[in-house]
């Protein structure tokens, strides 16, 4: 992501060495290697991106060891974080920088059986969503998954006083960014070519988005 984060974004904190600890990723990790464990396929290629401190990647590498992970991050100081936390994992490359906005990007990772995306859409433009999800459908291989995760609308409605107000904190300080819809969300997915295979209630009013390459 080239644009700068707003202030209400997670916060991640310096940890022990060049770790980064962000609370927002303690507290949905159990959920999510639940949720990739039912959605996701167990072997293969996998990509993460925006990985943010690293704890996610880390966590989904212990937990789905027959995948081969590979993190990917804008922001040169979460790289340092996201290789401490990987350090020893097997399955885990060293982190790459990418910029998931980026149009084009796609087709330099092209062959992808998972692509992961978590809490990021609400950061972004429209704009830069569709663009990302164009790119992450190109990255995958056929039969491969597109796994996003986060906050969105339903049916255009935001449908808690929590969603209310931290959707408005984020449009005050970049009217681009913001929930997005998740009908919307989905359409974007089907129009690059995508399946819906799976849309799932997840804790604190999130939702996870599955779509699935079609096979040639």
């Amino acid at each position: 992501m080239s644009r700068k984060p707003p202030s209400v974004a997670s916060i991640a904190t310096q940890g022990d060495g060049p770790r980064m600890v962000a609370p927002a990723a303690e507290r949905n990790m159990a959920v999510l290697c639940d949720l990739l464990e039912q959605v996701a396929p167990h072997k293969g290629r996998a990509l993460e991106l925006a990985s943010g401190t690293g704890q996610h990647v880390s966590a989904f590498a212990a937990w789905l060891p027959g995948l081969s992970w590979q993190p990917t991050e804008v922001d040169a100081r979460r790289r340092a974080s996201i290789d401490s936390y990987c350090a020893g994992l097997d399955n885990v490359a060293p982190v790459q920088e990418l910029n998931a906005t980026r149009p084009g990007w796609g087709a330099d990772w092209a062959g992808q059986d998972l692509v992961v995306l978590i809490n990021l859409l609400h950061l972004i433009s429209e704009g830069e969503a569709a663009t990302l999800i164009a790119e992450a459908a190109t990255a995958l291989a056929p039969g491969g998954r597109l796994v996003i995760y986060g906050p969105f609308m339903r049916a255009g409605e935001l449908t808690s006083a929590g969603d209310a107000r931290f959707h408005a904190a984020l449009t005050s300080e970049d009217p681009e960014i913001g929930y997005k819809d998740d009908f919307d969300t989905m359409d974007l997915m089907q129009g690059a070519g995508l399946e819906m295979a799976e849309v799932v209630e997840m804790p604190a009013n999130n939702l996870a988005l599955i779509a699935e390459k079609p096979r040639i």
